[in-house]
């Protein structure tokens, strides 16, 4: 059986450079883009990722990126 994941209430608190990435992640860039684009290193761009990650309970960022579709978040 399948759920719909938006009637579930959805609190996922992401922080707002979190959600950057997670939206320029949806844009197709790499973290070296990501990181050229927001001015900060890719391994900041890998930290934030991770994050997102871990807090949309995916396997990968592109992972996120679905789930964060799914769940209506920004993106």
């Amino acid at each position: 059986m399948l759920v719909n994941p938006r009637a579930q209430s959805i609190n996922i608190p992401l922080a707002p450079r979190e959600i950057e990435v997670l939206k320029r992640a949806s844009d197709g860039k790499t973290s070296e883009d990501i990181a050229a684009i927001l001015t900060i290193s890719e391994d900041t761009v890998k930290f934030h990722a991770r994050n997102f990650v871990s807090k949309l309970q995916a396997t990968d960022p592109m992972h996120a990126v679905v789930r964060a579709v799914l769940l209506g978040l920004p993106t």
